[in-house]
């Protein structure tokens, strides 16, 4: 292939293909095939955003937060990537590295027509390592048949995230994401241990997935969550774990959110190695124990779960009973937590966005000394926005020196240009006061495009080092551009543009 059969595009952003693009899609063709190009506006549009909440609400009145990708390309291999991204790099088009569109923070949304790479071919299992508790595997695999691939041999990843059967375990890693297990098994940076990526000059890294190292910084974690702004995943190693022999389930009705947050504090600091612990605070506990009487007078609900071998399960269990009993917690049975384990991985935000109202979730973690506060400060903020603003929370990744505070906020149907502002508002208030109580603003849904303008408080110095990374790494700013925080190139669309405009008339 020679320059001559690659020009510079324009950045469609939206309808029919450019005829630039054309030329783009026919060296394309000639790496991954004709049928692996997605061309046809429509077909383009299934990319256009992911399950970011603002942008499902725009798409509610026909609008995009961006544009569409200027093309979708569907490598299967590494080499294939590494082809691709080479070819864009001469054409100056940047690239978004595609799972399966499960994200909530507009990460895989195109600013200006980007080159979409849908990795949802590279689906395979490469080996199992039992000797080793390994397992390698392609980026694109689904979440879903990853995991029961697994149970098939007799273990588990570790990593359940809600979006396990819509997810890809490349976008795991991409991400950061954390499962509904990590209080035992870890998040996603503390279960890969190797892999493989493309950089933005086509070069293909290569991490060994090795116990541990003492070699300088981790390249590994440079990658883990760089949300294809640095790198394209294309092979992941990972740790994986043999299913537990034996596995109690306790569900315990408290009578204050601060004593639930101080049962997990003591199970966590301890030592104990739970399976799941979720807390509930007032409004979400009632939605799942309508007459239990045991939670008239205590109207917080803890769910811990204990497993791995008999032994050991029992004794944790006795453990944590005692525990729960020195905060007043009374045991009851387990019915809530069969019905949410029933129905672990479907998405309840989009259950209200069909009804049209404007539902959304912030995960945040902050210190045990800063968690109750936080609660009571963004609900008593969020409460006068509007008066029928809904705000609610549960614990759902507990550690030893803090928490993972899952929030609900959502807002009844009415006109998006009364909806957007207060929806903005929201997150202001949830992001600000977590970053003003010492803590993060992101748990394991990233970062993507949606946090970026508070990258900044999060890091503070880190970020002008993750700038000058991103620089270097890709002078280009080729790679998933203006995410992360970091710029977008020159001609993106403002995806904010409608919550200061009169969105009725779109």
């Amino acid at each position: 292939m020679s320059d001559d059969d690659i020009r510079r595009p324009t950045r469609a952003q939206g309808g029919p293909l450019a005829l630039q693009d054309h030329d783009l899609a026919t060296a394309c063709a000639k790496i991954i095939g004709a049928d692996n190009v997605l061309t046809e506006e429509t077909a383009r549009d299934g990319y256009a955003h992911d399950r970011l909440p603002y942008a499902n609400f725009r798409a509610r009145e026909g609008a995009r937060v961006g544009t569409l990708p200027g093309l979708v390309l569907r490598p299967r291999t590494t080499d294939e990537v590494a082809h691709l991204v080479s070819v864009a790099a001469k054409a100056d088009h940047p690239v978004i590295a595609y799972g399966s569109g499960s994200g909530v923070l507009g990460g895989i949304i195109p600013l200006g027509g980007e080159m979409t790479l849908d990795m949802q071919r590279m689906d395979q299992i490469l080996e199992i390592d039992t000797e080793n508790n390994l397992v390698r595997v392609e980026a694109g695999m689904n979440g879903g048949a990853f995991e029961e691939a697994l149970n098939a041999k007799g273990y588990t990843s570790g990593h359940l995230p809600q979006s396990l059967t819509i997810s890809t375990v490349g976008g795991w890693a991409a991400c950061r994401g954390g499962g509904q297990e990590s209080s035992r098994y870890g998040k996603i940076e503390n279960i890969v241990v190797g892999l493989k990526a493309v950089l933005p000059d086509g070069r293909v890294l290569e991490i060994r997935p090795l116990p541990k190292r003492a070699t300088g910084p981790s390249i590994l974690d440079l990658i883990v969550g760089s949300e294809g702004t640095l790198a394209v995943i294309t092979e992941l190693t990972l740790r994986i774990w043999k299913l537990p022999e034996a596995e109690e389930a306790l569900v315990f009705a408290l009578p204050t959110r601060q004593a639930a947050l101080a049962l997990a504090k003591r199970i966590m600091q301890t030592g104990l190695h739970p399976r799941i612990v979720r807390l509930y605070d007032e409004k979400e506990t009632k939605g799942r124990t309508e007459g239990m009487d045991a939670f008239a007078a205590r109207p917080v609900m803890a769910n811990v779960v204990l497993a791995g071998e008999a032994p050991i399960v029992a004794a944790e269990a006795a453990v944590v009973r005692e525990f729960a009993a020195e905060v007043d917690a009374v045991e009851t049975e387990s019915t809530p937590f069969d019905a949410w384990r029933a129905h672990r991985y479907i998405s309840i935000t989009k259950q209200w966005l069909d009804k049209g109202y404007y539902n959304d979730t912030i995960e945040v973690t902050v210190n045990w000394t800063q968690a109750a506060a936080l609660y009571d400060t963004i609900a008593a903020q969020v409460a006068e926005l509007h008066e029928d603003a809904h705000f609610s929370a549960h614990w759902s990744h507990v550690y030893p020196e803090g928490v993972c505070q899952y929030m609900t906020l959502r807002l009844p149907p009415m006109d998006q240009s009364k909806a957007l502002p207060i929806h903005a508002r929201m997150w202001e208030i949830a992001t600000g006061e977590t970053l003003a109580h010492g803590g993060s603003i992101a748990h394991h849904h990233g970062s993507g495009l949606f946090r970026g303008a508070w990258m900044d408080g999060e890091h503070g110095v880190g970020m002008d080092i993750l700038r000058r990374i991103k620089a270097a790494i890709d002078p280009q700013n080729l790679f998933n551009p203006g995410k992360l925080g970091f710029p977008p190139r020159a001609g993106a669309v403002d995806p904010y543009r409608d919550r200061h405009a009169d969105v009725a008339n779109v």
